[in-house]
């Protein structure tokens, strides 16, 4: 019944979501179009939401990233630049000051000043909000001026602009307007207008959306960065195809024209067409398996009252059970970089002594599995989104098989997976993790830090816990010695790694797979934003 009620009601929603879109349109009317260049993307996921500030999920920013600008860009070589922001400066230990570009409108027309980022940074801060990461240290922002503001923090941090660039500038008079001022609570799945609709500053106005299928964006001909050139993307069509074989079908076809998550297995064939190419580089993203540790008794285990991920034993058992390298090489085609840090080499903070993975040692894995009291092993559920790692998921379901554990693998939709996630509804799941700000500090917040403490844990659904850690952190974010700040990382790091109190597995590598006139730079965060691909 609860199915037959969540189809009933995304049908209504695809064709609110259509109506939305083309309203939007509307205000566009009578503004001189280019010819349109269109360019069809497609991945295995959807956007959760289109609230720029409910879900911090990467699958939702690939969308909504078009749509809305933060004040600092990061360019194709990953560098800081001026987006809604000309500058910045930092003018006391605990205030960062803004100079807003000034004649920028949002797409209904509103003008874009101060009062729209006061009111952003405010609802970042909500509780219902999933990018507080962002916005750890952040008191409050305080207008100087029409296109002035200065962003003041609790503590000195010296890394404001980095963070910056993923909060998402919405305007407060559409937003309170349309009772969005809270950002969406996907927890208990409420319904917004702000989740169904979208009105930034970027270079693509939403046109329609059929969630889970297809989403298709037009260029802003009133965008501040100026008119599309001749090859540059005026529609984008953002394609959701989860099965692998039917989504490199429509790259063949013709039917799309860029896959943004290539199956290992379709990498060499793809590569051999003259019609396609193929781009591969290391992503600045972490694949690890995360365990209920709060719970005195998991949701979903055979196991009944005590929760053997309390154990550290368990959880080193698990660790080295699992053979990352035979994953790398038969499972993903040598497309992946095997490690037990949580971070890339692309973060502040990373050494590469604490990537070194532990042997596998599946007879001591039975050995502490047996000194933790399940001799016998343990039965318990994996979640994993659907598209992104299944395979992964399945080989790691069948290596902790060999040492007693027993896996039931639940593959579900990004949405249906992320819910769950924000339900704490998941006794051992997998998840990929980035690095937005480049700073071992996003993951240390987001992933490390007690959930019950202010501003931390935002994605801390295993429970992990620490008092040691969640003090180390508060001295990292407060340090701006840079030799002292990397010492504390360390140390915080050696703690986590130690306790095991998340499995690491690999650093991703992702093929990038598109017809041969199309032009796109290979970025290390993974992300395509439509302002800066082309199409000859």
């Amino acid at each position: 019944m609860i199915a037959s009620g969540t189809w009933r009601w995304e049908v209504e929603m695809r064709r609110v979501w259509r109506v939305a879109g083309l309203s939007v349109a509307i205000l566009l009317a009578g503004t001189a179009a280019p010819e349109a260049k269109q360019f069809r993307f497609a991945t295995t996921s959807d956007a959760v939401t289109l609230d720029p500030h409910a879900n911090n999920a990467f699958t939702t920013y690939l969308i909504t990233g078009q749509i809305y600008e933060s004040l600092i860009h990061r360019n194709d070589a990953l560098k800081l630049e001026p987006a809604l922001a000309l500058r910045w400066e930092q003018i006391e230990p605990r205030r960062w000051r803004f100079w807003l570009r000034e004649g920028v409108t949002f797409h209904n027309g509103n003008a874009f000043d101060a009062d729209d980022v006061v009111f952003t940074i405010a609802r970042t801060l909500a509780p219902t909000s999933n990018f507080t990461i962002y916005v750890d240290t952040v008191s409050h922002a305080e207008r100087v001026s029409s296109h002035v503001v200065d962003i003041v923090t609790r503590v000195p941090d010296a890394v404001i602009p980095d963070k910056l660039t993923r909060i998402l500038l919405m305007d407060r008079e559409w937003t309170e307007a349309n009772r969005s001022a809270q950002p969406q609570n996907l927890r208990d799945r409420e319904e917004s207008f702000a989740a169904r609709n979208a009105n930034g500053t970027g270079p693509f106005v939403l046109r329609s959306r059929e969630p889970d299928q297809r989403t298709v964006l037009v260029r802003n001909p009133r965008w501040w960065g100026g008119p599309p050139g001749p090859n540059d993307v005026t529609e984008w069509q953002h394609v959701v195809i989860a099965s692998d074989a039917t989504r490199i079908a429509a790259l063949l076809s013709g039917e799309v024209d860029f896959v943004h998550t290539v199956p290992a297995q379709d990498v060499a064939r793809l590569q051999r067409d003259p019609r396609l190419k193929v781009l591969i580089g290391q992503e600045n993203r972490t694949m690890w398996l995360a365990m209920d540790q709060a719970r005195d008794e998991l949701l979903y285990s055979n196991v009944k009252g005590r929760n053997p991920f309390k154990d550290v034993r368990v959880r080193e058992a698990i660790a080295i059970a699992i053979d990352v390298e035979a994953i790398r090489s038969r499972v993903l085609r040598g497309h992946a970089v095997p490690t037990a840090s949580m971070w890339t080499q692309f973060v502040t903070g990373y050494d590469e002594a604490f990537a070194r993975r532990p042997p596998v040692d599946r007879d001591r894995a039975r050995r502490l599995l047996a000194e933790a009291g399940y001799p016998q092993g343990f039965e318990v559920t994996l979640d994993c989104p659907v598209g992104a790692y299944d395979e992964v998921c399945q080989a790691i379901a069948g290596m902790l098989a060999q040492v007693g554990i027993q896996i039931r693998l639940n593959t579900v939709p990004s949405a249906v997976f992320f819910r769950k996630l924000q339900q704490e509804d998941m006794s051992f799941y997998g998840l990929t993790w980035g690095v937005p700000t480049f700073d071992a500090l996003y993951t240390f917040r987001g992933i490390m830090m007690t959930r019950a403490l202010a501003g931390g844990g935002s994605w801390n659904w295993g429970g992990y816990s620490n008092p040691r850690v969640d003090a180390l952190i508060r001295e990292v974010e407060a340090e701006t010695a840079p030799a002292r700040r990397i010492a504390l990382i360390h140390e915080a790091q050696r703690i986590h790694n130690a306790e095991y109190g998340h499995i690491p597995l690999y650093h991703l590598m992702i093929p990038f797979a598109m017809k041969a006139n199309v032009m796109v730079t290979h970025r290390a965060d993974n992300l395509v934003f439509g302002r800066t691909v082309k199409v000859e």
